[in-house]
Order: C-alpha cells, then structure tokens, then sequence
C-alpha cells in the first residue's frame, strides 16, 4: 500500500528520495496550479530554474519530411561511435574470437539505446545539459561533487588516451598512403615478433595444431620471402634464438618510426584549427559524409564474400547467435576484448553522456519551450520526443550494421588467416580483411576508408568531450553553468583546441592504439551501470510526468540497465588482468 507521501506523488514506494539542499525554498502552501504542477513533476530535487525562452519555440515537425530533416544529433553520435568500437575493436574480437561472439557484439549496439533515450527525454523535459542533470542523482558527493560526475572525470581521462589511440590510427593509414619518409610504410611490411618465432618453430621441426595454424605459418614464410635480405636476417635470427635487432640493438620488427609522428602532429593540429572555427551544423555534415560512405563500403564487401572461399556459412551464423562463449584460439583474450568492446561499441558511456548535448544544439529542448502546465507545451514536448526517438533508432541502425559488418570481416578473413590487428601493424593488418575482395586495390580502398571512419571519429570525439568538460565546469563553478551563454562558447571552442593537442602528446608518449583503446573501453564499462541508474533515476523521479513512458518501454530499460550491470561486472575483473599483462609488455618493450 503506498504511503501518504507517495500517494501524493506518485512515485514507486522504496525509491531513495532526493535531499532538498538547505539553499533551496520549499514550495510555498499557497501555490499557483502551475506551480504546483511543477512541483509535482519536480518534487525534492533542487530549484533549477528552466533555462529556455518562450521566444525559441517551435511546433515540432509532423510530415516525413519535416522529420528526416530534423534527424542529425543521432548520425553525428553514428559518425562518433563508427571508428575505434567498430573499425578496431570489433574487428579485432572477430579476428581473436572467430563467429561465437556475433550475439555480444548485437547486443551491445542495440541493448544500451533506451538509457540513450531516458537521458534525451529529460534534456527535452527540463532543458539542462547532462552533467548538470546527473549531479541531481542521489548518492555521495566527492568534494561536493555527485558521484557519477566523478567517476565521469577518471573515464574522460582515458577517453582522451583513447583519442590518442585513434589519431594513431589516423596517422597510420596516412602514413602508408602518403609516406613522408617510408621507413613506417616499410616498417609494417614485416610480420609481427610472435608470427616470426612461431614461424620459427615450425621450420625448426614444430608440428601445426590444425590446418588454420599451418595456413598461417605458410602466409608467414611468404612474406618473409618477399622481404629478401631483410626477411632471411629475421629468419636466421628467430631460428637461432636470438633477439630480433640489429647490430645497434635496434629492433627489427618493431622499429622507432617517424612518419605517423609526423602525420599525427598534422593532423592533430588541423582538428584543432577545424574545431576552433566549427560550429554544429559543420560537424554534423562532415561526419555523416565520411561514414556513411564506408559503411556502404564495408557491408557490400561482407556480401561479396560470401562468393569467396572465406563465406560464412548458415550453420555459422546460427552459432554465433547461441550465446556461447569462444571455442577455438585464445578464448580468454578474446573474452577480455569482447567486453572491452562492449563498453564501446554501439553506444558506449561517452556517447550515452554527449548525445543530450547534440540534442540541445540541434534544437529539440529549445524548440519544446519552458515548461508550463499548458497542454500546448506536453504536445510540443511529446512531438520533439517522437523526432528524437526517430533520430536514436535511426542511428542505432547505421552502426548496428556496420559492427556487424566488421565483425565478420575480422572473422571471415582475419580469423580465418590467424591474424591479430595490434600495435604498429592495426591498420595495416585490418586492411587485409579487403584483400580477398578488392585484391591490391584494398590498400587504397581501405586506407581511405580508415581515415575517413577514423578521423570522424577523432573530430566528433574531441568536439564532444570539449562539451562535457566545459559542463563540468559549469557544474563545480570553474566557469559559467548557462549553456548558451558566450562564456560557455568561449569554454568550448578553448577545450576544442586543446584537446586535439594533447591527443597528439598522448600518442607521441605511448604509441599503442589498441592499448589506449582498450583502457578506455574499461572504464566506460565500468560506467555504463552507474549510467543505467542514472537514467532509471530519472524516468521515476525527475522528468515530467506527463512525459513518462509506459510499462513496455521501462521494461525494456530495465533489461537495458541489467545488460549493462552483467557485462561491467563480468568483463572488468578479467580485463584488468589482462590490462596489466599488457602494459607489461609494453613497458618491457
């Protein structure tokens, strides 16, 4: 039975209440109808006052039209998540896993879009920006901040080494395409360590476990051979036990480069120059170009390979989509990247956060008005919602398609030939997923394909995380907290600069791509469920009543919130493990 306040309410019995702070006036007894309305929809949370004019309004679109030209925060979030989730990270767990992990990979894109949606729905019911919103969710406060908010500063940290990662990728394809010097082109030529010592071992007598294993080491001493003098030095050296380097101690696999430096400077640096003058409309046409364009591209390739010898059979598919964990190759690596791309792929922790701040400067909560208890503002709002759930499921198709394009381009191929794209060699080994198809045009096809799909990445990112921070700061009172003020777009085109700077230290300091990534993968795991409950919080607490969804739809944000839990819990533990293992290596290097 409910008590007498939650009669009055209308909230779930058990629920934690916020606290009013003691800077906050309670409703006065004699309230307006409107202000009681208010009240209500607002009860015990803070006396944020609504941010937007009567003089911005605008009926929200009705023709299909009218709607498919409004659609753009959602395709800029496509262009954000198609790059190091889906480009890197899914081809690589397809490479390492092989077909069984097809279901993780679909369930991460579509499964976190309706904690997306609850965090649009309150941007729209009450106009505020995401970090503002989540400093209302009840919890500890860590030197007066909310929780979430600062567990949300640890994850952008590595997010930008994430950023990092991908202007190395960025800078890669550059440099195969158009070397400056060719000693990185040149350098990528040659396998990897592990493939000459496991080549090694085979002409030193070593039987293949299977014939997969003995296609790759055939694959190996091929490109051996096609080195000349540099490859039969490597393969005297791996056979006799020794170290792979020179007479200076320099390693010949994995030598000290300087085109992607240069390439990753320029193109860092361009970003910066792009983000200080770019506004919205710039980005959203920009990204949308670059992706879309591959992605037509990568899922016609998939359907082209289905008349080679790497096609994907029926019983295949239907193998993928058991549910089951890996059977064949290295397993636990593969689980350990599944869940780190989890925590990317679709929409991962930094684009659940960013995407209500697209919304807002696209217009939807702009456009809705401040809220009154007139059934003329609910309309507008309900409208604006439709648009904006138009706009999420849209995108969630996009990138949807493409995840599952990558991953079984890294299955098909790369998998199926015993390659890992890692390290130096990731774009250049992703490329090989091509090859079967395009032949010796792959290179180009590819590279130009990764940039674009990467650098809109790095674009949108950065324009992104320059939004988030310069909330922050409005939020802990570094700077002004009205997010259409000058000095907040003054905040924003300053971090935009920045950022795209400090991404080109990060990648000059640790020059590993998936390394960066991985980590960032991690923590925006770990914040995914801390999300969830924000956006559980929010659908029963603080957003307008008259805008609330009904049982179906919390049903399935509850098996949204669940999902994201199980996969924070069951892939970090095992991730960080593998976390440490590799910084060892790397450190070791």
């Amino acid at each position: 039975m409910l008590d007498s306040e939650s009669q009055a309410t209308g909230d779930p019995v058990g629920w934690p209440r916020a606290k009013i702070s003691v800077c906050c006036v309670s409703p006065p007894k004699t309230a307006t109808p409107d202000r009681l309305l208010l009240n209500m929809a607002t009860y015990n949370t803070p006396a944020t006052p609504d941010p937007r004019s009567p003089d911005q309004i605008i009926d929200p679109p009705h023709s299909l039209g009218a709607i498919i030209r409004q659609i753009g925060p959602g395709l800029i979030i496509a262009a954000n998540i198609v790059g190091s989730g889906e480009l890197i990270m899914t081809t690589k767990t397809g490479a390492q896993a092989g077909i069984s992990l097809l279901w993780l990979i679909l369930l991460g894109c579509v499964v976190k879009v309706f904690v997306q949606l609850e965090f649009g729905r309150f941007a729209i019911s009450h106009g505020e920006t995401t970090l503002t919103s989540l400093n209302r969710v009840p919890g500890p406060r860590i030197l007066g901040i909310n929780w979430i908010v600062a567990f949300w500063a640890i994850m952008i940290s590595t997010s930008t080494g994430q950023l990092g990662g991908i202007l190395g990728g960025v800078s890669q394809s550059m440099s195969i395409t158009f070397p400056i010097t060719g000693d990185y082109k040149a350098a990528v030529q040659v396998p990897g360590e592990k493939d000459i010592r496991d080549h090694a071992a085979w002409k030193n007598g070593d039987v293949p476990a299977s014939e997969k294993a003995a296609r790759r080491l055939q694959r190996i001493e091929e490109e051996l051979a096609e080195l000349g003098d540099r490859g039969k030095i490597l393969l005297d050296l791996s056979m006799a036990g020794k170290d792979l380097v020179d007479q200076q101690g320099n390693s010949l696999v994995d030598p000290k480069t300087v085109d992607d430096k240069i390439w990753a400077i320029v193109i860092g640096l361009a970003t910066a120059a792009i983000l200080f003058v770019g506004r919205y409309t710039l980005i959203e046409v920009f990204s949308v170009a670059l992706v879309v364009a591959f992605t037509f591209i990568t899922v016609g390739n998939v359907v082209a390979l289905q008349q080679t010898t790497y096609a994907i059979s029926g019983k295949e598919f239907l193998h993928g989509l058991s549910f089951q964990l890996p059977d064949t190759g290295d397993w636990k690596g593969a689980l350990v990247t599944a869940f780190a791309t989890f925590g990317i792929i679709g929409v991962g922790a930094t684009e659940l956060i960013s995407y209500p701040y697209w919304c807002l400067e696209k217009g939807y909560a702009r456009s809705v008005g401040p809220r009154t208890s007139d059934e003329s503002w609910v309309r507008r709002a309900k409208g604006w919602l439709f648009v904006m759930k138009c706009d999420a499921f849209t995108s969630m198709v996009i990138y949807t398609l493409a995840t599952a394009a990558f991953y079984l381009m890294g299955v098909a191929v790369l998998h199926a030939e015993g390659r890992n794209p890692e390290g130096m060699r990731m774009v250049s080994t992703l490329a090989r997923s091509y090859v079967p198809i395009f032949g010796e045009y792959a290179k180009w096809l590819f590279l130009s394909g990764a940039f674009a799909v990467l650098y809109s990445t790095f674009l949108v990112a950065n324009a992104g995380n320059a939004r988030m921070m310069a909330d922050f700061a409005g939020v802990v009172g570094w700077s002004s907290s009205d997010a259409d003020s000058r000095t907040r777009r003054s905040v924003v085109r300053g971090i935009s600069t920045f950022l795209p700077v400090l991404c080109i230290v990060l990648f000059l300091v640790i020059p590993k791509p998936t390394l960066l990534i991985t980590i960032a993968g991690m923590t925006q795991c770990l914040m995914l469920p801390m999300l969830g409950f924000a956006a559980l919080y929010f659908r029963f607490y603080e957003t307008d009543k008259r805008l609330r969804p009904g049982r179906l739809w919390d049903a399935a944000l509850f098996v949204s919130t669940a999902a994201l839990l199980i996969a924070s819990v069951w892939g970090v533990g095992t991730s960080i493990r593998e976390l440490v293992t590799l910084i060892q290596k790397w450190l070791a290097s």
